[in-house]
């Protein structure tokens, strides 16, 4: 089961029964009642009250003042209906020669009624049917009627209030007002039994039934902008404090009045410019909800409920037919709704009140069916557009039966588009087999082999050894990710931090990092050539290595003197200087350490710091270059430092 529910302003309004609960389209409707079993919408509808609607529209719904029925009067044929609600369903029915204008509830109970009808006529109804049937001089607009005095009020079209006494049986001497086009309302004061008539010519009068005779004129005002508007009284209710006053107007206003001032405390515009059908102040004495000094107004589009105080917005209710009448089921937050549609409108509002007694568990069923979706109700139609009919060779049914036209394309049975797709298409469930099959592959591989993660743009190559060593370092504990530390955010999404490999700053600090162009001679910009195939690599097996020279001072300042000269390492810790022409290339040998020796053995020594430098030019005697560097082995290691204090430790 669904239930169909709205939230304008942030409250829940859960629409019960009513045409827009059950918005079926016309081609959809069913002739014959046995094959609504077949429909998903009707099999899970909700009927809070057994067969609440007429067969056209509906005028009137009133509830009896013990509580137990509702009386309400609809069309055609004209007729009069009664629900009880401990049953949740229809009680009886009554046909009447003409249709109701309105109807008064004589009773506690639904045993006697009286209704106006639009010919003119008065008809008394008791348990057993039509007990009596009068006529007045002019049309009827409006009942009322006073406990007090068996008088029954009948506004009409002429300025004359008649007055039907029911204890005497006979009309008394009408009242007689200043309205000229004649009295649209007449109401009666629940707590001082106070006359209230509502004219044409937008006044109010107020007449005591006890010495019946005028005690005030009363006439509605406006902002300046809407004084010189024509309007009329539509509609008027007392509350039960017996001070307060609605009155509705033509022109789409309420206007709230204390009967000790004249000038109204707040005038309500409804924004619809219809007249105001009806008006109802919300129940006081219901404790603990929202709806406490709220109004409920309604023309004949909106419902609008508001703050008696400040007029705010509190909800409103917009059906999808023309509203004739509202009735509030008393201590409770359901509303009936005469309307337009065949079929009577229950909202129910939690934020007003709770669930009427009768049907208490209505508060635990909007819970539940709001939790399920509501189901399409073109489940079975599938909708195609006029190239997909044309690809299914089925274009030939346009203007028949089977397609339903709707905006730019068409309803189609689904049996038969599935039947037409397998037809064009034979091989359609191979090839969607074959792409399932695939799907599964792909998470599977998914699953076996990890995704690689994306680098960012900006600093790319330093990003990748970033997660690469700390992949290095993965342990039991929580792995942080280096990209996604938020001091260093910037460094992989400002371009302005791109680091430049071109700069002399990066090569100081990256002094193992060379040209990757292996086996290649090349030449610089000032035709400078270089002896040597192959230029030096990074050694990346040795990872130490590579970390204690990027911080090794000494080995910085070598590099940086090295390329300045041109110099590159190639092999076994001898260098090549870079020459131009047709020079002999000459061997460096560097070593690190003091100076030590005689000014004789600093000759043609270069000296920078703690570094030594020896510059000897390349014999064609081999033997000879070998000796010369054991030579140069034995004498430093015989000028090598101790490596405690005990100097005697190295003699002999």
């Amino acid at each position: 089961m669904v239930l169909q529910v709205s939230n304008p302003n942030d409250v829940k309004i859960y629409t019960v029964s009513g045409t827009g609960s059950r918005a079926i389209p016309d081609w959809l409707a069913r002739k014959k009642r046995r094959i609504l079993k077949d429909d998903p919408e009707w099999r899970s509808r909700i009927e809070l009250i057994q067969d609440f609607e007429f067969p056209e529209a509906s005028i009137r719904v009133k509830t009896t003042k013990d509580g137990k029925f509702v009386m309400a009067t609809g069309v055609y044929k004209p007729q009069i209906r009664v629900f009880e609600l401990s049953e949740m369903s229809i009680k009886f029915d009554r046909h009447t020669d003409s249709e109701n204008v309105d109807f008064e509830i004589l009773s506690d109970d639904w045993t006697k009624s009286v209704f106006l009808q639009n010919d003119r006529t008065i008809e008394f109804h008791s348990q057993g049917g039509i007990y009596y049937k009068t006529r007045i001089p002019k049309f009827g607009r409006d009942l009322a009627y006073h406990y007090p005095t068996c008088d029954l009020l009948i506004t009409s079209s002429s300025h004359e209030v008649y007055r039907l006494n029911l204890c005497q049986g006979r009309f008394l001497n009408p009242i007689l007002t200043d309205a000229t086009s004649g009295v649209n309302v007449g109401i009666i004061n629940p707590v001082h039994q106070l006359y209230g008539f509502g004219t044409e010519d937008g006044r109010v009068e107020f007449w005591d039934p006890r010495s019946r005779s005028r005690v005030g004129l009363l006439t509605p005002s406006f902002p300046d902008e809407l004084d010189n508007q024509s309007l009329s009284v539509t509609s008027m209710e007392y509350k039960n404090d017996g001070l307060s006053l609605a009155i509705g107007t033509s022109t789409g206003h309420i206007l709230l009045y204390d009967l000790r001032s004249s000038n109204p405390w707040l005038v309500k515009d409804h924004q619809y410019g219809y007249p105001i059908k009806s008006i109802k102040w919300y129940y006081d004495d219901v404790t603990g909800d929202k709806g406490q000094n709220k109004i409920i107004s309604a023309d004949c589009k909106i419902i609008k409920i508001w703050d008696k105080e400040n007029g705010a917005h509190f909800t409103s209710v917009e059906p999808i037919t023309d509203i004739n009448d509202i009735c509030l089921v008393q201590d409770s937050g359901l509303i009936f709704v005469a309307n337009e549609g065949i079929q009577i409108g229950a909202y129910y509002i939690p934020a007003l009140g709770p669930a009427p007694k009768w049907c208490s568990f209505l508060d635990n069923l909007t819970e539940e069916m709001e939790e399920n979706p509501q189901q399409n109700i073109y489940d079975d139609y599938k909708f195609i557009t006029r190239k997909e009919l044309e690809n299914l060779g089925m274009d030939h049914l346009i203007g028949t039966n089977v397609l339903r036209p709707y905006m730019h394309g068409f309803f189609i049975d689904l049996r038969l588009h599935e039947q037409a797709k397998a037809i064009a298409n034979p091989f359609a469930y191979v090839d969607y087999r074959e792409n399932i099959i695939k799907e599964r592959l792909e998470k599977e591989r998914e699953s076996r082999i990890r995704a690689t993660k994306k680098l960012p743009k900006v600093n790319k190559e330093l990003a990748g050894r970033l997660l690469h060593s700390s992949n290095k370092k993965k342990s039991n504990k929580e792995i942080v990710d280096p990209l996604k530390d938020t001091r260093f955010g910037e460094l992989f999404l400002n371009p302005d931090f791109e680091i430049d490999k071109n700069s002399i700053e990066y090569k100081l600090l990256h002094p193992t990092l060379t040209s990757r162009f292996a086996h290649k001679e090349s030449d610089d910009e000032n035709g400078t050539h270089y002896d040597k195939n192959e230029l030096y690599k990074e050694e990346s097996g040795d990872s130490k290595t590579s970390e204690s020279s990027e911080t090794d001072s000494d080995e910085d300042l070598i590099t940086q003197v090295n390329k300045q000269r041109r110099i590159k390492k190639i092999e076994n810790g001898h260098t090549w200087i870079a020459h131009s022409g047709n020079q002999k290339p000459k061997k460096i040998e560097m070593k690190i350490g003091r100076m030590v020796g005689s000014p004789k053995d600093r000759k043609n020594k270069e000296i920078m710091g703690n570094m030594e430098m020896s510059f000897k030019i390349k014999n064609k005697n081999n033997k000879q270059s070998l000796d010369d560097n054991d030579s140069h082995k034995k004498s430093q290691k015989r000028n090598r430092r101790p490596a405690s204090k005990n100097v005697l430790r190295g003699l002999g």
